[in-house]
């Protein structure tokens, strides 16, 4: 018997091959006395049989009592020695060995990843190595605030985190950049004047504008003389009646960016008509015709409806509308008549629109407000999707030109809930798709 390499053991199925415990002639011609003499020396004088790590291994009696193999060490091979019996008929000393698959079995195994399927798995591919599980996960660096400035000045050793009021700016924002099918086209309405519709219209799209890469644009789709593009820089005196009569030349982005305003915000804004001499408004069909342009060039686009329902315009933008952004005051009247409105939009076949819709409650002076707020919240909570409250603000009351920066905390982080509130029909189904709208050229209600 030749010589593993362990001290004379040799691993065969998990035993070592000893040759006969009693000396008599077990093997054929040849057989060396030195081999035999070494082996009874092992058993004499090394005493009991020992793993590969060192640890001694039980004694056959030991093993009787305890009725089991005894457990591997950890993170080795265990190698057990059994000494065969003398004679082939004879009961062994111990119990039989293990395979080999089990006495080499690995004591500490590698874990497999959750999701990669395992060995034989489908997703055992380079696909299935993403950043979250090959990188190890540390948490986000503050933003904003004492904590961004400890972060920076311990050399991000100290992560203070965001505040909760931070990460809740943070979670808006990524709603409001979720990625947009096609066109998105919002509607903003009410049937009472000076509820502040237009700068409802003007700061949703500034919003989205500032916060999105996309390209963002209000309409102002007034019948008399519309004051959105007012509440911005004035680039070009073109309006949307000069758009149509170009419409046939139209055939880039740039072709459309001449008739347009932009604030600092990136909201282009395309102008009512301002010639005194026109007396017709903008009918349902041109504003068809208008919106099927737009929808080539721009992601989002905002109308500001105008005030009241019945005007040439309002069916196509209606029939064309993603989502409906219903305006009302923080007055008696202006509550009732913003809830008059989804009245008539419930009488004449927008339903689904009017389910769909986002109620603002704009101008809200939180202490010298009379009005019970929380039970105007409760009343169109049960006939809209979301209700948000813009609370009072200076520089919106001015009816100037608006700068996002301008605006109170409170303001700005009312028009990321806003905004968020319309974003959520983003990937989700609208009440109308840009795709299929229906009565879509049409004059006239349905």
């Amino acid at each position: 018997m030749t010589d593993s390499g362990f001290n004379g053991w040799s691993p065969v199925h998990g035993t070592v091959g000893a040759g006969r415990a009693d000396g008599s002639e077990g093997r054929a011609g040849g057989e060396r006395e030195s081999d035999r003499r070494a082996v009874e020396r092992r058993g004499a004088d090394v005493g009991p049989e020992r793993s590969y790590s060192g640890s001694p291994l039980p004694r056959p009696g030991e093993i009787a009592q305890s009725g089991h193999l005894p457990s591997p060490v950890r993170g080795h091979y265990v190698y057990t020695a059994i000494e065969s019996a003398g004679h082939a008929d004879d009961e062994p000393d111990v119990l039989p060995a293990p395979s080999m698959s089990t006495a080499l079995e690995r004591t500490s195994p590698v874990p497999v990843p959750v999701g990669t399927g395992g060995a034989n798995g489908k997703n055992n591919s380079a696909a299935a190595l993403s950043n979250a599980l090959l990188l190890k996960q540390r948490p986000a660096p503050p933003t904003a605030g004492w904590r961004r400035r400890v972060f920076l000045l311990s050399g991000g050793r100290l992560n203070p985190g965001n505040s909760a009021k931070e990460q809740r700016r943070i979670e808006l924002t990524k709603q409001i950049n979720q990625p947009v099918h096609g066109c998105f086209t919002i509607a903003v309405l009410s049937i009472k004047g000076g509820v502040g519709k237009t700068t409802i219209t003007s700061t949703l799209g500034s919003t989205f504008a500032n916060l999105r890469g996309d390209r963002v644009i209000a309409v102002d789709a007034n019948p008399d003389r519309g004051t959105l593009v007012q509440r911005g820089p004035q680039d070009t005196t073109a309006g949307v009646r000069d758009l149509l009569d170009s419409i046939g030349s139209l055939s880039k982005y740039s072709d459309v960016r001449a008739f347009t305003s932009q604030a600092r915000s990136r909201l282009e804004v395309l102008a009512s008509d301002t010639d005194p001499s026109i007396s017709e408004s903008l009918s349902a069909s041109e504003y068809s015709t208008v919106l099927d342009l737009l929808e080539r060039y721009y992601s989002i686009v905002v109308t500001d409806c105008g005030t009241g329902l019945l005007h040439s315009a309002m069916p196509a933008i209606l029939q064309g509308a993603n989502c409906l952004v219903v305006v009302s005051s923080g007055s008696v009247d202006g509550v009732r008549s913003a809830s008059a409105t989804l009245d008539w939009l419930d009488a004449h076949g927008f339903r689904e629109l009017v389910a769909n819709s986002v109620a603002v409650i704009n101008g809200v002076r939180s202490r010298s407000n009379p009005v019970d707020m929380s039970r105007v919240l409760h009343h169109f909570e049960q006939r809209c999707r979301a209700v948000r409250v813009v609370p009072h603000d200076p520089h919106l009351a001015d009816g100037g030109e608006i700068s996002l920066d301008m605006l109170k905390p409170a303001t700005r982080t009312a028009l990321l809930e806003l905004a968020a509130a319309v974003a959520q029909t983003f990937s989700g189904p609208p009440g109308r798709t840009a795709l299929s709208r229906p009565g879509r050229g049409q004059d006239g209600w349905a």
